[in-house]
Formats: structure tokens, sequence, C-alpha cells
């Protein structure tokens, strides 16, 4: 089957989307001051059970999947199955950018913990802003909240703030129950990406509405 110019620019910018997520959570590795919340459950994982982080990410793909056809039940979509295979693709990507931003010179001290995760919130939310409209294959993550969003007719930014919350609260407790460390794989730069991603990628949105004169539908599956 021959590609048609429209679908090649689609599946290139869910590709380079999905990448530019990836940079986003390196920088937040590189921060010092807790995992992005979209990777904080599957690192608790690993410290949890001591399994591979991009197992622990696979496993933790395919229980939101569970979780999406719970909420959706007779509007889930066969395609939603290959979430698994775009978190494959997320993993190998991931492994790249953490050795890719491991060359970023990183200005010393507390503001260089900061400056990173400043990059990284940006960078997060504009991957995600630049992977969801293609409408190819949304993460498990992101195919939750579109579930919530479209099942209770909820803002999508606001959906991910809450969901993001959520993530974080849990990894917490998975910490603080199992390993006796609430704190193993969050920090302070964990809770504020989960409040400030969703609220940057909302910007963005409406950022490009005004200079483009564009609707951006994160919520179509």
């Amino acid at each position: 089957m021959i590609m048609n110019g429209n679908m090649i620019k689609r599946i290139s910018l869910y590709v380079l989307g999905l990448f530019v997520m990836t940079v986003g959570i390196a920088f937040s590795f590189r921060s010092d001051l807790g995992s992005s919340p979209v990777s904080s459950i599957p690192y608790s994982m690993m410290h949890v059970w001591a399994i591979e982080v991009g197992f622990a990410t696979i496993l933790f793909h395919i229980a939101l999947v569970i979780l999406q056809f719970l909420i959706l039940r007779e509007n889930f979509k066969a395609k939603i199955l290959l979430q698994v295979v775009a978190g494959v693709l997320f993993g190998y990507f991931t492994t790249l950018a953490v050795y890719l931003v491991s060359f970023v010179p990183k200005p010393p001290g507390l503001i260089g913990d900061f400056i990173f995760l400043g990059i990284s919130i940006v960078v997060l939310a504009f991957g995600i802003f630049l992977y969801l409209p293609p409408h190819i294959v949304q993460l498990a993550g992101e195919g939750v909240m579109q579930a919530i969003a479209i099942t209770y007719d909820l803002p999508f930014p606001k959906v991910k703030v809450g969901f993001d919350a959520a993530m974080v609260i849990i990894s917490v407790v998975m910490c603080w129950i199992f390993i006796g460390n609430p704190l193993a794989s969050v920090g302070i730069g964990t809770i504020v990406a989960a409040f400030l991603v969703g609220t940057v990628l909302e910007y963005i949105v409406k950022g490009f509405k005004k200079i483009t004169g564009r609707e951006v539908d994160l919520k179509q599956m």
C-alpha cells in the first residue's frame, strides 16, 4: 500500500511527538527533582519489584489499556490495543533520549535543576501537542485521559492535570507501602510537572489557534 503525502505527514508528526516527549522525560531525570508524572509509576515499579524500567513501562501500558476498556465499554475500539506497540517504541525512544540529553551541559546547583525541570515541562507538553492530533495511536496514558475526557465531556488539558496528580499519589503510596520510602521515585519536580504540563499544553493549544486560526482537538480517538 502506497501512503499519500498526508498520511506520511501524520505519521512523521506522531513519531516526532513521541520522541519529543521522551526528551522531556530525559530532562526530568537530569533535573534530579523527581521523575516526570508520566513515568513515575513505572519508575516506582522498578524500585518496588526490582524490574527493568522498560519492562515496567510495558506492564503499565497494558494495565492502562484494560482501564480504558472499563471506561469506554462498548465504545472501546480494537486499535486501542496498538497502544502496547506504541509503548514499546516509546521505551526505545526513552533510552535514546536519556543518552542524548546526558551530553547537554547542566548549570550547577538548584538553579540548574529547576532550569532542566522547566525544559522538561515545556518539551513534554509540546510533544503531546505534536503526537495526539494526527490520531495514529496514542500512548496508553493519554488514551485513558482521552477516554475520561470523551466519556465525561471534560477538557483534555484539565483531565491531564488530574490524571498526572493521581499517578504521583499512586507512586508515593506504592513506594511508601512496599519499600518505606515515599519519595523514592518522585520529588518536588514531579509534583510541579503534574500540575503544569497540562496547563502549558492548554496555552500551546490556545497559542496555536491564535496564530493559525485552527482548532486542535485533543479528544478525538
